[in-house]
């Protein structure tokens, strides 16, 4: 077992032991997403441009890994293969940000 199935089988089991797959539905998981997603950006709230808020790195750790439970739990809801999801829309930024044009640039594919 990989070490990405091993966190999905617990992440699985955890809400499977407390019979809490009956409210994941994909709209919910969304919306959890954004909701975590949201705690986190309020650790970063008022903080001088992108620093890393050194009092809040441990917030900022239980944030990241609610967000990442959320997204699991939805791939696995929506029957979506995370590495290979993952793998296509690399693939397909390749193709949008070709390294000639996008290397060291912060631009939007559609302004290269």
């Amino acid at each position: 077992m990989t070490d990405m199935e091993h966190v999905k089988a617990a992440i699985l089991k955890f809400r499977n032991d407390r019979n809490w797959a009956q409210f994941h539905n994909p709209k919910d998981l969304a919306i959890s997403i954004s909701l975590e997603a949201s705690e986190l950006l309020e650790l970063f709230q008022w903080s001088a441009g992108d620093c890393v808020r050194e009092e809040k790195h441990s917030e900022q750790v239980e944030e990241l890994a609610d967000i990442l439970i959320y997204c699991i739990l939805l791939a696995d809801t929506l029957n979506v293969s995370i590495e290979d999801a993952i793998i296509a829309k690399i693939k397909q930024n390749e193709e949008k940000y070709p390294i000639e044009k996008a290397f060291g640039a912060s631009t939007k594919y559609t302004d290269l």
